[in-house]
């Protein structure tokens, strides 16, 4: 043996019982059961306003703002949501609401994924510019634009009727940008196989981008309908006669009539409500897929 190889240093061989675990798992743990407990407590502040809303609406009127606030209802007041009824026009402005926002949405869904389809799959000039000009008008506030658009339906003599609502909200840049997003992911070689066969542009639309779409259908259909159940400002320059008026529009004067009643005013607004709310967990898996995938890219 020589002298080079006395003063190597071996290499201390750590006994097994000497090793320490590791930390890592326990503080990913922690850090979760964190993550969870921030969630939970965001859900509870958001949630809490809505639980206190529906009580509100099973209480009597002197019991809506007593102090300290009581979260459980005594005696439990059900004919609130009968009164309701009775003395306001609730079937006349959940009825009109229905109207717009079922029509809005179906409009919105075919012209928005047809013109999507044109500009993710067709390739004609200027499509670029056209594309970035039209999503550009999600950036313009609508006041800035109210009132010439308010003469051009009063000369179309469309003012102060349901079809107003329809003609302004029947097409949006947000759907179509929206659509071409998702229709990016999908593969071209699809497109070119089924022009091969001979299916035209409309065919390929029809039978091959829909059916892979119904995700992005979905969450569009979704967003289209909560804007045109909630909106105010429209109808309130448009509609000015009582029997077109909307849920919000109703609501509204409901609130300047007996703005002392206010069991009745939580009673109205979980029924403005709750149509939306059912929808949307109906609608929850959809949405989430279909806005999760329309940010991917092919």
């Amino acid at each position: 043996m020589t002298a080079t190889d006395l003063s190597t240093p071996v290499p201390a061989i750590a006994a097994p019982g000497n090793q320490r675990p590791s930390t890592r798992p326990v503080r990913s743990r922690g850090w979760r059961l964190v993550g969870y407990a921030v969630l939970v407590l965001a859900a509870v502040g958001l949630l809490l306003p809505f639980f206190w809303m529906v009580v509100s609406s099973l209480k009597t009127n002197n019991d809506v703002f007593t102090i300290p606030i009581t979260w459980l209802p005594d005696p439990v007041v059900w004919r609130n949501y009968l009164d309701i009824w009775q003395r306001s026009d609730m079937t006349t402005w959940l009825r009109n609401t229905l109207l717009l926002a079922v029509v809005v949405t179906l409009l919105q869904v075919v012209t928005g994924s047809f013109a999507a389809y044109g500009f993710a799959r067709v390739r004609f000039p200027g499509r670029n510019a056209l594309f970035l000009a039209y999503v550009g008008t999600i950036a313009v506030p609508w006041q800035s634009y109210m009132i010439p658009q308010f003469i051009l339906m009063s000369k179309l003599q469309l003012s102060n009727t349901l079809w107003s609502i329809v003609a302004l909200q029947a097409f949006g840049a947000f759907g179509v940008f929206l659509m071409k997003q998702f229709y990016e992911t999908i593969p071209e070689e699809l497109s070119e196989a089924a022009r091969v066969d001979g299916l035209s542009e409309f065919g390929i639309y029809r039978r091959i981008m829909l059916p892979l779409s119904r995700p992005a259908l979905a969450s569009l259909a979704l967003l289209t309908f909560v804007t045109t159940w909630n909106d105010y400002l429209g109808p309130l320059v448009y509609l000015r006669s009582p029997e077109l008026r909307t849920i919000q529009l109703g609501l509204n004067t409901f609130v300047s009539q007996y703005n002392a009643e206010y069991a009745l005013i939580m009673t109205g607004s979980v029924l403005s409500v709750l149509p939306v709310a059912v929808i949307f967990l109906l609608g929850q898996r959809h949405f989430i897929e279909g806005i999760a995938s329309t940010g991917l890219k092919g």
